[in-house]
């Protein structure tokens, strides 16, 4: 089962993309003298913090599990999983 396709997938053009952005925003921060620039340790810290965590919702999961109650439908996992793919396929 190939998950991806074989070669390359233009990670060039990526680091490329992400240059050019830097360069544009580095220049206009330089014409306005007045950047606005994110706090590097708000941001850290936001990151670290990770997501929200409903950690009732996933004790009740972990139970559900270990007791053999959480219903596991192929079916739909498939489905959800080619949904979520689809975007990815069409924006390339």
């Amino acid at each position: 089962m190939m998950i991806d396709g074989v070669g390359n997938k233009g990670v060039g053009q990526i680091g490329l993309q992400r240059g050019q952005v830097s360069r544009s925003q580095s220049a206009s921060n330089d014409r306005s003298g007045q950047g606005i620039v994110a706090a590097p340790g708000n941001l850290l810290a936001d990151l670290a913090a990770g997501p929200p965590v409903n950690a009732e919702k996933i004790a009740a999961l972990k139970a559900a599990i270990a007791e053999g109650r959480y219903p596991v439908d192929p079916d739909k996992i498939a489905e959800r999983m080619i949904a979520l793919d689809l975007p990815l396929q069409a924006a390339q």
